[in-house]
């Protein structure tokens, strides 16, 4: 039983509004992309680093370049379902009951203490999970006549029992690739909701604040402010 990291960064990052995807913006003097990386293999022993990218992808050989035990597979598709579904694929070496710990490419700020914690708590779970928190902000519901010009408050929603996912997502090989390979899974937005298509239930392990999603320009600054805090703090 090994552990494989599968890095979705096929996105081109439309919302980012740079003039090249947000997995290679400068943070901290590196590409987002690369502290992901180092930061998940900072948690795992990893028997290689899968990175799946658009086929038309220029940046990473300029930004990267080659990196010993990572593997780049130019086979990302339209959606993120599409492109771990394609990845999958296209690995080589896999056994079913080896972990797939699947990460966002542009989490830079995932930390060791969750990575351990993951591990720990799936270790002898059969489905797998993901890191979350537990949503504590008010959340509305927009009324779908006004959302895309001036929305308006339908209704507030109950909080209860609603968790933010995050990542990584870590699932069995065989699990995992079964479950994307369904009819429509390609349209699923992470792989939790692919494996909950086959009924099975992921579990949920606590995971940090401070593990964000880069997403918009200032999300840049956001993120500059955790790594600037952690460098100060030890």
């Amino acid at each position: 039983m090994r552990f494989f990291a599968l890095i979705a960064a096929a996105g081109n990052g439309f919302r980012f509004g740079a003039g090249l995807p947000k997995q290679y913006a400068k943070l901290h003097g590196k590409p987002v992309l690369q502290h992901s990386m180092e930061r998940l293999a900072s948690g795992f022993v990893l028997a290689m680093t899968y990175v799946v990218i658009a086929p038309n992808d220029h940046s990473f050989n300029a930004t990267l370049g080659e990196q010993p035990g990572v593997s780049v597979l130019r086979c990302g598709g339209a959606t993120r379902g599409a492109s771990i579904r394609n990845a999958l694929d296209a690995m080589s070496g896999v056994a079913a009951d080896d972990w797939i710990v699947v990460h966002d490419a542009v989490r830079p700020c995932i930390d060791r203490t969750s990575l351990l914690r993951l591990q720990s708590e799936l270790a002898g779970d059969s489905v797998g999970g993901i890191l979350a928190i537990p949503v504590d902000g008010t959340l509305k519901r927009v009324d779908a006549t006004t959302a895309n010009t001036a929305p308006r408050v339908m209704r507030t929603e109950p909080r209860a029992g609603l968790w933010k996912a995050q990542t990584p997502q870590m699932f069995r090989y065989g699990l995992l690739h079964e479950a994307l390979s369904r009819p429509g899974a390609e349209l699923f937005t992470d792989e939790a909701q692919a494996v909950e298509g086959l009924g099975a239930k992921p579990r949920l392990v606590q995971g940090s604040e401070t593990n964000i999603k880069i997403t918009y320009p200032e999300d840049l600054l956001l993120a500059e402010a955790i790594l600037t805090a952690e460098g100060s703090s030890r």
